[in-house]
């Protein structure tokens, strides 16, 4: 469909709107307000319309240069400046610089009854005087019941009604006009809603004495926009509004990874760390040390010259900071290097709207790389199991799209394993480190596991979690016979193996030596038997060479004398 009106030749007339200036309204409202038409604000009594009407107004004038009329038929001129001066709003001097007006019009409910007529030609001529003088944009009327306060013909009401959002129309501003919440209607009357164009409702609730501000847009002719209630936050910086309830699975995701500032568990996460903008659990019982996992995280993150937020509901922030020292981190010193911010309050203060809301306004405003809640468990104080994980989901998505890495801790009830105690935000996580007890020896020892890490090899193995002076450690536990020893027990058994070690060595020693001396024994032999042998072999040969020494001679002798016998002859002959 959008395909098809994109090609089409014939431009579309879109609903021009106004910015109200009012945070996360714009983004509900698709751009704001329609410009130059009416809108009813309307609520119950303390739900915060007028504050909305001023800071429409004066947002503008400061924001986007348009000036403004606020006519009031209630609060003098006196009283609204100094009800809105903690806000850091200066409505006398806006009206000295000649960009607002401000009016006080009293009407007198007995004035009506008793004439019995009612004209609204003085209210315009009055509030048309006030536009044309500063050349206003912008008009609020609080609150619109005043004006009908003595009419109980519903043909006049509701003409006198058409009238006064007819001739804002003609003027062409852009108005808001604040109702009080009826008994089963939008407003007193229950007429004002269906003359308007764009309807917002606020509301107030209190829950388990624990109140919240919700705000919902029940019509807006000509608009797409929000239709969910949307929890909205009144401080010293004016209305918030958290422009989420639920966000598509379509956020972008990174393959960058970030140290968990413990390089042990870092190799347990093949070597590298977290996924930045993942969520990542960190369970366990009471003591197993999440506070410092956390704070180890922090104080990693601002290493690397990246700035975190730190929400604690259950230490304050100089609590925490003193805690770390202990283990040699000193948290103060990124917190003056403004890179650490630490927001401590029970979850009392606020329902959990509010809260969501509070963490989307320091996130908005701080804009940092990793956010860190401690722990998630007290929040169960405001609300139920869903309610904690609705919220916590809204959270995740929130923060998924701003792609900021976000770490939990939760407080496990019991030791078992398999047991979901953290708020069933186990499956929406991307990581899940449980730390829990491991008794052995008569000591309570700290193990860690890491249940799931997504999209990346991880460890399947225990590990025991150390807290020393030095910081925080990853040990191999022993795994024997007997089972996991971790604590005194695995250091008893590794100094053990080291006796059984080198008493070994030892032996292997003596033994070596042993081998040794026998050789040096059994080449002796060797060598006196070579010795015997030689000597033998001498012997031998001599008797062979005199032998043959005799024999020689012999021949010698023999062959001489025949040659003797044959001279002598032949000197016979002659003779």
């Amino acid at each position: 469909m959008p395909q098809k009106l994109k090609n089409n030749p014939r431009k579309l007339n879109t609903l021009k709107k106004t910015q109200s200036g009012i945070k996360g309204l714009d983004e509900i409202t698709g751009g704001g307000l329609p410009k130059g038409r009416p809108t009813l604000v309307c609520g119950a009594a303390g739900c915060g319309k007028t504050l909305m009407a001023i800071e429409f107004i004066v947002k503008g004038i400061l924001e986007f240069g348009e000036p403004g009329v606020f006519m009031a038929f209630e609060e003098k001129a006196g009283e609204l400046e100094t009800n809105v001066s903690s806000l850091g709003f200066n409505l006398a001097k806006l009206q000295k610089d000649g960009l607002l007006r401000v009016d006080h019009v009293h009407i007198d409910k007995s004035e009506i009854e008793e004439t019995g007529e009612y004209d609204l030609d003085g209210l315009f001529i009055r509030l048309g005087y006030a536009i044309d003088s500063i050349g206003a944009k912008r008009v609020v009327l609080d609150t619109i019941e005043n004006l009908f306060s003595g009419l109980n013909n519903q043909a006049i009401l509701r003409a006198e009604l058409r009238r006064l959002f007819g001739w804002l129309k003609d003027k062409g501003v852009t108005a808001i006009i604040t109702g009080e919440k009826g008994d089963g209607t939008l407003t007193r009357q229950g007429l004002e809603e269906y003359v308007s164009d764009c309807v917002i409702l606020l509301d107030h609730r209190v829950t388990n004495q624990i109140s919240t501000r919700l705000l919902r847009i029940v019509k807006y002719r000509g608009s797409l926009h929000g239709t969910n209630e949307y929890p909205f936050l009144i401080d010293e910086e004016g209305i918030s509004v958290l422009p989420i309830t639920s966000l598509m699975l379509n956020s972008e995701v990174s393959s960058q990874r970030i140290s968990s500032g413990i390089p042990a568990l870092d190799n347990m996460l093949g070597g590298q760390g977290f996924f930045r903008g993942s969520s990542i659990l960190i369970s366990g019982t009471a003591g197993t040390g999440k506070t410092s996992l956390a704070a180890y995280f922090a104080n990693e993150s601002c290493n690397r010259k990246e700035r975190c937020i730190y929400f604690a509901f259950e230490e304050s922030p100089q609590q925490i900071m003193r805690n770390m020292r202990s283990i040699g981190m000193d948290l103060q010193a990124h917190i003056d290097k403004g890179l650490l911010e630490m927001h401590s309050a029970r979850p009392t203060l606020n329902g959990l709207e509010m809260h969501l809301v509070a963490i989307h306004k320091h996130v908005k405003r701080f804009k940092p790389r990793a956010v860190i809640l401690d722990p998630i468990t007290n929040l169960i104080t405001v609300g139920s199991i869903s309610e904690v994980k609705a919220m916590l989901i809204r959270l995740i998505d929130f923060l998924q799209t701003e792609q900021i890495t976000v770490l939990f801790t939760a407080l496990s009830l019991n030791t078992i394993v398999t047991e979901q105690t953290d708020e069933g935000v186990s499956s929406l996580v991307d990581a899940w480190l449980l730390v829990r007890d491991i008794e052995s020896n008569g000591e309570r020892n700290r193990g860690m596991y890491i249940m799931k890490s997504r999209g990346m090899k991880h460890s399947n193995q225990v590990r025991e979690f150390v807290i020393t002076d030095e910081g925080l450690d990853l040990v191999d536990v022993y795994l024997g016979t007997d089972g996991v020893l971790t604590g005194s027990a695995r250091e008893a058994q590794q100094l053990l193996e080291t006796t059984t070690k080198v008493l070994r060595t030892h032996a292997i020693s003596r033994k070596d030596l042993e081998i040794q001396r026998k050789r040096k024994v059994l080449e002796a032999k060797i060598a006196s038997l070579q010795e015997e042998f030689e000597s033998v072999q001498d012997e031998l040969s001599k008797s062979y060479v005199e032998e043959d020494l005799r024999k020689e001679i012999m021949e010698k002798n023999r062959e001489e004398l025949i040659q003797n016998r044959q001279t002598k002859n032949t000197g016979n002959v002659k003779k």
